[in-house]
């Protein structure tokens, strides 16, 4: 196997084990009965939903999962047509 195989695997599973890592970072989003009872207190929250440090672990979550999977598809075909020549 060539060079950029083992790149293409490296960085595959160190965007694996980052998307591991974010994923248990979140908190969790059931809420229960509790959820229910209070929900307008969301409402405050609202307005800076954006700056929170779980809005920004969701946005780190969908940009690793993202490349991730490009990481794949890459890996995969370098794997398929470009060994096989």
């Amino acid at each position: 196997m060539s060079w950029y195989f083992w790149v293409l695997g490296g960085v595959l599973l160190a965007a694996a084990i980052f998307l591991i890592i974010v994923v248990l970072l979140q908190e969790s989003k059931s809420a229960g009965l509790s959820g229910a009872i209070s929900g307008g207190a969301d409402t405050f929250f609202g307005k800076n939903k954006g700056r929170t440090i779980e809005a920004k672990l969701e946005k780190m979550t969908k940009y690793v999962a993202i490349l991730f999977f490009v990481l794949a598809i890459a890996t995969t075909f370098v794997l398929l047509f470009v060994e096989k020549g």
